[in-house]
C-alpha cells in the first residue's frame, strides 16, 4: 500500500504538540536510555518499537483503567491503547530525528460486526524514501507484531470483505475525533464504548 503524507513537508513528521510531546523531559529520558544502546538510525527505531511493544502493556489486556494521550504520560505509567501507544512510539522516534506520523486500522469481528479504528505508527528512516508501517501495540497469543521496514509484520491484516480498511494517511498528529475520544473518557471502560469506528 502506498502510503500519503497528510502534510507535504516531512518536517511536520518531526513536530512536538500536546499528545506527542517528545521534548518533555520524560520522553527525553526515556529516549537517551535507549539511544545508550544503539549506534544507528535503524537500531534506535527498532530498539524504541520494542521498548514500546514489550514494556508499556495495552490496557485491554493489562485491565489497567487509566487512560493516557500524552507521549509522557504513556511512558511515566506505562499504560495505554493502541493509539496511546503510537503516540509514544513516534514521540521517541522524533525525540532521534527520525520523521514517524500515526497510521490507523478500520477493523472489526469475524462477523464483520463492531468496527472500531486501530493506530499504528509509520516512520521514515534517513536514507530511505519511503514510509514503513509498525504496530506497537503489544503482542498476545494470536498477534505477532514485529519490526519490519521492507514486509509488513502488523498484528493484523485486513479483511475487506468484512468492510476492514486500511487507511492511507500518515497523520503528523492525531486526528481530532481519535484524540477527543481520549481526553474525555473517563476510564478504559468508557473508553471502550466511544472508540470510533470510521476517521
Amino acid at each position: 500500500m502506498q502510503l500519503i503524507q497528510q502534510s507535504p513537508d516531512v518536517a511536520a513528521y518531526l513536530a512536538a504538540d500536546d499528545a506527542i510531546d517528545h521534548e518533555h523531559p520524560r520522553v527525553r529520558e526515556v529516549a537517551a536510555d535507549l539511544a545508550r544502546e544503539t549506534d544507528d538510525a535503524y537500531t534506535y527505531a527498532r530498539t524504541a518499537f520494542m521498548y514500546v511493544r514489550d514494556t508499556v502493556p495495552h490496557s485491554a489486556d493489562s485491565g489497567d483503567p487509566r487512560v493516557t494521550w500524552r507521549a509522557s504520560d504513556v511512558l511515566t505509567t506505562r499504560n495505554g491503547i493502541c493509539y496511546a501507544k503510537s503516540v509514544a512510539l513516534t514521540a521517541l522516534l522524533r525525540a532521534h530525528g527520525i520523521p514517524a506520523g500515526l497510521c490507523y486500522q478500520r477493523l472489526a469481528d469475524d462477523d464483520g460486526a463492531n468496527p472500531v479504528i486501530h493506530g499504528l505508527v509509520a516512520l521514515r528512516l534517513p536514507g530511505h524514501d519511503h514510509w514503513a508501517r509498525v504496530d506497537p501495540r503489544g503482542n498476545k497469543p494470536g498477534i505477532d507484531a514485529q519490526f519490519s521496514l521492507e514486509e509488513e509484520r502488523l498484528a493484523w491484516t485486513v479483511r475487506e470483505h468484512l468492510g476492514e480498511v486500511d487507511y492511507p494517511t500518515v497523520y503528523a498528529a492525531p486526528p481530532p475525533e481519535i484524540l477527543h475520544t481520549l481526553r474525555n473518557a473517563r476510564d478504559r471502560t468508557e473508553l471502550s464504548r466511544t472508540l470510533p469506528a470510521h476517521l
